[in-house]
């Protein structure tokens, strides 16, 4: 491989040595002060760069400090005779310069340094270059999950108007309740994720058998346990959604083991499905719908107070309770804890 070597001297000798030195195995390009060498470092994507310490204007060090800005993945040497070794030292160790070259040198010691400083550099690059691949990887994941979380919100507000409000109202309490239960930035964006997409596997079942208010027949029962396992399945397959897949599986499970859809009791279920099921709980008993009247904030939490060590995970039920976001004035529609969705994805920005 050809290697691009920029050298940079203010002594028109040197420069010429150098050039004579590497110009058999490498493109040189040279400059005889820090300032030159900047501007050719603007037009030139060089390997490794070769400088002089003392130089008037700037320095060697100065020089390779404003280069390491510029061109982060470039090697730097310096040669030096006369330099101040707190400089020198601190250079090395904030990583600015690679090594050092004392002069005067050998050609053959330079050349062996310079080898050796080539294939670090390479090494560098390969690292660069997997971390870029990484990015990009990660950025098209992302960009294929928020795709999919905005077409489940367009076929929730298809299949009932209030839905996708439901879904960001449900988001924005469960991240306000795992804020003060003390969870993570990473398992918050899951949680948020799981309560805007918690009803997403059940996309799939009628209206007429979701909305009814008798029990559903062994037939609709069915019908529903098909539709929701065909949804986890669509919802685990897309990337990076695999872990809210498992959390909105088991949210309408019990804690006194009478749920759906395995039965799980107290700590079996995984603690983001109890906090989705109690910000769920809430939001529809709060919600105002054409098929029932919306309770007030007090009278949804004194249910929710009934219900907990039988429906849910009492700890999380005193976590919601103790929201001071939500249900400011006693006995009026429960507002809602802050929330921002950027094109229907939520984002953890809730406040408790």
């Amino acid at each position: 491989m050809s290697y691009k070597i920029l050298v940079v001297d203010d002594e028109p000798a040197n420069l010429r040595i150098l050039e004579r030195l590497f110009r058999r195995d490498f493109e040189i390009v040279s400059a005889s002060s820090g300032i030159e060498a900047l501007e050719l470092l603007r037009l030139h994507n060089v390997a490794l760069i070769l400088s002089d310490q003392r130089m008037p204007g700037m320095t060697g060090v100065e020089f390779l400090k404003r280069a390491s800005e510029m061109r982060p993945h470039t090697v730097r040497l310096l040669l030096t005779g006369y330099t101040d070794v707190g400089a020198l030292v601190e250079a090395i160790n904030s990583g600015v310069v690679y090594k050092y070259v004392a002069k005067p040198w050998t050609n053959e010691d330079l050349r062996q340094t310079v080898g050796r400083a080539l294939e670090h550099y390479e090494t560098v690059k390969a690292q660069y270059d997997l971390k870029n691949q990484n990015e990009r990887l990660q950025s098209r994941l992302k960009a294929t999950r928020d795709g999919f979380v905005r077409v489940v919100a367009e076929m929730l507000d298809m299949k009932d108007p209030l839905a996708p409000g439901h879904a960001r109202r449900t988001s924005s309490y469960a991240v306000a309740v795992g804020q003060a239960l003390g969870l993570d930035r990473e398992e918050l964006e899951r949680l948020s994720l799981a309560g805007f997409l918690h009803e997403a596997a059940e996309v799939g079942v009628p209206n007429e058998i979701l909305f009814k208010t008798s029990a559903p027949t062994a037939d609709e029962r069915r019908l529903m346990k098909e539709n929701f396992e065909r949804g986890l399945r669509l919802l685990g397959s897309v990337p990076d959604l695999e872990d809210v897949a498992w959390v909105v599986r088991y949210y309408r499970e019990r804690w006194d083991g009478a749920g759906f859809p395995e039965g799980l009791r107290g700590e079996q279920i995984p603690l983001h499905s109890r906090i989705v099921a109690v910000a769920d709980a809430y939001d529809q008993m709060t919600t105002r719908h054409p098929l029932r009247p919306g309770s007030t904030h007090d009278e949804a939490v004194a249910r929710l107070q009934a219900e907990a060590g039988r429906k849910f995970d009492p700890s999380v039920v005193k976590a919601f309770c103790e929201l001071k976001s939500i249900g400011q004035s006693p006995n009026a529609p429960a507002p809602m804890v802050n929330v921002t969705l950027a094109n229907n994805s939520p984002s953890v920005n809730a406040t408790n």
